[in-house]
């Protein structure tokens, strides 16, 4: 399935963590599909190479570097998108941070940093972004997981993260259907080629995940772009609320997946202590 090239045409949009990974894949399709495109994550050298390559489709890129843990970043991040783009149409919440660490290991440091980033970052972003996404009708996109539909071992903190945003993505829904800002989420499954799955996914692990999908294979960027741009777009003007599962199936099979995430903690223990 492929979309119009014009269809988003005229819209702006801002993508948090859009320098790489899936963000960065969603930055691109976006930017492909008529959107002008403003990036933004803490580290300036992601965010260049990024913007250079949207700038090659024929839209408008914006590199803002910036922490959404800092409202007043946040704030000065939406505020330059707009001054700079016009306006804004579209919000992708994709900044993240992710590491293995059973419960009993984890800092409450480590605990509040993933908050702090998913989900304290997406609120930031949202709150700063209202009052320009009222004037066009706008949209929000949060990327969230599957990791907290089921018991997921070594990721307590990303599973009470990401089950916040899918909280947010809901009460947003309802409170700002009334400005015509329509706020849905995606939930990626392991998608291949991504930091998440070379960190979390190692030794055979992943190769066990492969054969235990459904539909037999890790997901790819493209698969959660394509759901974005529906998302995004005014194929979606009647889905609000919905955060929509992007994992071939895999969580609908996930409890076989425990031995999977115990295997992969394991390798990466005995990568650390071989180090």
């Amino acid at each position: 399935m492929s979309y119009q090239s014009d269809l988003l045409r005229g819209k702006v949009a801002l993508v948090t963590g859009g320098g790489t990974g899936i963000c960065r894949g969603l930055a691109l399709a976006l930017a492909s599909h008529g959107c002008d495109v403003a990036i933004t994550s803490r580290r300036e050298e992601h965010l260049l190479p990024t913007c250079q390559e949207i700038e090659r489709v024929g839209v408008r890129a914006f590199a803002v570097p910036g922490d959404v843990r800092d409202p007043a970043m946040v704030d000065r991040t939406v505020e330059e998108t707009v001054k700079t783009l016009g306006h804004l149409d579209i919000l992708v919440n994709g900044a993240a941070g992710n590491f293995l660490c059973l419960a009993e290991n984890l800092s409450p440091n480590g605990f509040g940093t993933v908050v702090d980033i998913d989900l304290k970052g997406t609120f930031h972003m949202c709150r700063s972004a209202f009052p320009y996404l009222k004037r066009t009708n706008g949209v929000i996109l949060n990327i969230s997981a599957t990791l907290h539909y089921v018991g997921t071992v070594a990721q307590l903190h990303v599973s009470a993260a990401k089950a916040g945003i899918d909280a947010l993505t809901r009460s947003l829904a309802v409170e700002w259907g009334e400005h015509g800002i329509r706020v849905n989420g995606i939930a990626p499954g392991p998608i291949a080629g991504t930091e998440g799955v070379r960190r979390l996914l190692v030794g055979p692990a992943k190769e066990k995940a492969e054969k235990m999908t459904p539909l037999g294979r890790l997901g790819e960027v493209d698969d959660v772009s394509k759901a974005a741009l529906y998302l995004c777009s005014e194929l979606a003007s009647y889905v609000t609320g919905v955060t929509l599962v992007v994992d071939g199936g895999l969580w609908l099979a996930s409890s076989r997946m425990a031995d999977v995430w115990a295997q992969g903690l394991q390798s990466l223990q005995e990568e650390k202590s071989s180090s």
